[in-house]
């Protein structure tokens, strides 16, 4: 596969034998970057667990101290005061069985996290296959069914993220763009570590994080020495 001559020129700079320390690995990775745009940094992880099994599953979100430098773009599917209490909490759109419409025959997904109530969530089933592969479909797991509609919408402004397996057992996460500076990512990186570290299943067995590495949005791998 053909690669243009920055990224190659860029990966000529990263030693693919060797494990840097984190704070070695994010002044690397952010010196490395060059585009016209603020790169997201982001971190991915490979698990030695088996998430074809219930028990091994691994899911769960956490509130990045520094946010993801992302402007998060929210619906909520909700009604009377809680739908009230989502306009006033800042959310982007509320609406009920109208937005539900408009995700049917428009496919209208211009939204990056959709937020709903508990007494909804029969109604919300109806786009489930729509919400679902994009990974849109709220989920108690991820905060994102909740009564509490002003503390859930505060938490995906504050920069709360989700990490869950993917079907080879690895997650992916962004943790916040080059321009945040070493400080601010490794502070990230740690959140998201300790996060996923406690969140390692009973029936896993062995070695639970396999391999890590870090790379921005058009950079090169590099790997992470982070404890299992």
């Amino acid at each position: 596969m053909a690669v243009s001559k920055r990224f190659a020129e860029a990966q000529k700079a990263v030693d693919s034998s060797k494990l840097y320390d984190i704070n070695e690995a994010i002044e690397l990775a952010t010196s490395l970057s060059k585009t016209k745009f603020d790169e997201s940094m982001e971190l991915h992880l490979r698990l030695g667990v088996d998430g074809r099994n219930a028990d091994q599953q691994v899911r769960g979100v956490v509130v990045l101290p520094n946010g993801t430098g992302k402007k998060v773009k929210v619906l909520v599917i909700a009604k009377g005061d809680k739908a009230d209490e989502a306009e006033k909490a800042g959310a982007d759109v509320v609406g009920a069985e109208e937005i539900i419409t408009k995700i049917q025959k428009d496919n209208w997904l211009d939204f990056d996290v959709c937020i709903t109530t508990p007494d909804m969530m029969g109604l919300v089933g109806r786009i489930a296959k729509i919400l679902g592969p994009k990974g849109l479909m709220p989920n108690p797991k991820s905060g994102t069914v909740s009564m509490d509609v002003k503390k859930a919408i505060n938490d995906v402004k504050a920069g709360k993220v989700e990490y869950r397996l993917d079907k080879y057992n690895n997650i992916h996460v962004v943790f916040g763009k080059v321009s945040f500076g070493k400080e601010k990512l490794f502070e990230n990186f740690e959140a998201l570590i300790t996060a996923i570290t406690k969140a390692k299943p009973s029936a896993s067995k062995g070695q639970y994080i396999k391999n890590v590495s870090i790379c921005t949005t058009m950079g090169p791998g590099i790997k992470v020495n982070a404890r299992s």
